[in-house]
């Protein structure tokens, strides 16, 4: 099995589903790191003041944020982690939408979920609950000091956790200002017809193997020429592992019934409260 990056539970109701996190996609491509050429050691980089072109050391850096233009709020580490979101090591379920709701462009990173600690069968009964209701689980988790909103999906045997973006995050469609050639076109049934086709005799089976990036294949394949070669060179590096904390869980089956119990007759789950824009908000990145 994979490395797990996080342990912790679904939550929902008052039943506690243990489970691992794993990555459902590993970095692919090819890393080019920078060497001093006269020595062959690592080149990293420097903190450099924009302004005067000097290096600045680490004692001297300060984090700000831009409420103005040319006019920023510094904040202390302390007041940072004042704002870091509680880790609870849960994955907590809010609500169940249906699975066709979730715009295509809030979908970010896909990651799978698996049972941990005896909570197999639970987890099953989610799976399929999910199949067969046609329902994605919205939740809220924290990773690494921050709060992600996340869509959880069943996929054949397992259920994969997919981050979403928040809404705020995504651009809307307006800015594109398409004009009426787009968004009313007329277009004839025989130009249709046509493109139905081309798009029928183009059609094929999905078959991952088939797809690669050249860029990659011709660039590994020159380095195990040169290699080969004895064009190789020698680089001292530190390499660090850090040691990630997991959470003690128990599977509460049981509890599923009475998380149904505890919801009164009639009355609807309170949607949570949006929580009020900042003042100041960092300018998002093009």
């Amino acid at each position: 099995m994979a490395r797990a990056i996080w342990k912790g539970a679904i939550s929902f109701g008052l039943v506690h589903i243990p489970v691992a996190l794993v990555s459902a996609t590993s970095s692919q491509g090819v890393d080019f790191d920078w060497l001093d050429s006269r020595s062959m050691d690592p080149v990293g980089y420097k903190r450099v003041n924009k302004v005067t072109g000097k290096e600045v050391t680490k004692e001297h850096i300060v984090k700000g944020v831009q409420f103005e233009k040319g006019r920023y709020v510094v904040l202390s580490e302390e007041d940072i982690r004042s704002a870091h979101p509680l880790s609870t090591q849960t994955i907590d379920i809010f609500a169940f939408v249906d699975s066709d709701q979730i715009p295509l462009q809030n979908i970010d990173t896909p990651y799978y979920l698996a049972p941990d600690k005896r909570g197999g069968k639970v987890y099953a009964l989610l799976r399929e609950t999910l199949t067969q209701t046609q329902k994605v689980a919205l939740a809220r988790v924290v990773l690494h000091t921050r709060q992600y909103l996340a869509a959880l999906m069943p996929l054949e045997s397992v259920i994969v956790l997919m981050k979403l973006r928040w809404p705020a995050e995504v651009r809307s469609l307006d800015e594109l200002a398409l004009g009426p050639d787009v968004t009313k076109a007329e277009l004839t049934k025989g130009e249709l017809d046509m493109a139905k086709r081309l798009v029928e005799d183009m059609s094929a089976e999905w078959s991952p193997d088939d797809y690669r990036d050249e860029f990659e294949d011709k660039i590994m394949a020159l380095v195990e020429k040169k290699a080969h070669e004895g064009k190789i060179e020698d680089v001292e590096t530190a390499t660090g592992e850090e040691q990630r904390k997991t959470a003690d869980v128990i599977d509460l089956t049981e509890l599923l019934k009475r998380s149904l119990g505890s919801k009164a007759p009639g009355k609807a789950t309170a949607k949570p409260k949006p929580s009020a824009k900042p003042a100041a908000r960092k300018k998002a990145s093009t």
